[in-house]
């Protein structure tokens, strides 16, 4: 077993709602779960992109606290946020979402990278 098959939230075991889109509680669940993966690539090389996870993972977090019925599925809160003009205000959870896609996206990269047989961190990264 690796630490992806064995990891308790994973994005993959998502059920997408098929008109309202993306769960907010299980798709942060599974952004968590992540968050142990940046401390075994590497805690002081992987420092910031953890902090900036972690950070976005939060700031979606607690949009979602202020009103979990409401803001069920991923698309509501970004939906809520354009209809009240606060989308791309800093900080805002469409934006945090934006980077947190980012950093998946980055991380997905580099671990393809690395399954792909390159041993040199600088240039996986």
């Amino acid at each position: 077993p690796t630490f992806f098959s064995v990891m308790s939230n994973r994005f993959s075991d998502i059920e997408l709602r098929e008109e309202e889109g993306i769960p907010t509680e299980e798709f942060l669940e599974s952004c968590y779960a992540i968050v142990p993966v940046l401390d075994k690539l590497g805690p002081t090389v992987f420092a910031p992109v953890k902090m900036d996870f972690v950070g976005n993972i939060k700031k979606i977090n607690q949009k979602f606290i202020t009103n979990k019925e409401e803001f069920d599925t991923l698309q509501k809160i970004v939906l809520h946020e354009v209809n009240t003009g606060v989308a791309q205000v800093r900080n805002s959870a469409t934006e945090a979402l934006l980077w947190l896609k980012r950093g998946l996206k980055f991380l997905k990269g580099f671990l393809t990278e690395v399954k792909n047989g390159e041993k040199n961190i600088q240039t996986a990264l």
